[in-house]
């Protein structure tokens, strides 16, 4: 939904436009950008918790088992380096997965609110 900005009278008499500040606060408001907020809250609060976790759980593994830690998988490898890789894999992934995401389901529609925005700021604060 797109906010209307007022408009002067044709009476002769203007009536006040609104300011920048205003005009971003009623587009906060708007259906359009909470749509846009929610899709980002959507993967990025689950993906933040499931990163973290996997996360803690390496560091926990690291402290609390460490006999677990060094157990040899091939030759000099043990289960800590292959779950440290795993770390930098997961974070390439994850960074992959939220570019994606952000492609596929906000960019067009927070380039919409953007271009909207601007056109409603042109004259803001102006009789």
């Amino acid at each position: 939904m797109r906010p209307e900005l007022p408009r002067r009278r044709g009476d002769g008499t203007a009536h006040r436009t609104p300011g920048a500040a205003e005009i971003y606060l009623e587009v906060q408001r708007s259906p359009a950008f909470q749509e846009v907020r929610r899709r980002y809250r959507r993967f990025a609060f689950p993906a933040t918790l499931a990163f973290l976790l996997w996360y803690l759980a390496y560091v926990v593994a690291a402290t609390a088992a460490p006999g677990l830690m060094a157990r040899p998988v091939a030759g000099a490898v043990n289960v800590a380096m292959i779950a440290g890789l795993g770390q930098f894999l997961t974070t390439f992934l994850l960074t992959w997965a939220y570019a994606r995401h952000a492609r596929l389901r906000r960019d067009r529609a927070a380039l919409e609110l953007r271009w909207d925005t601007q056109e409603m700021t042109r004259g803001a604060g102006q009789w």
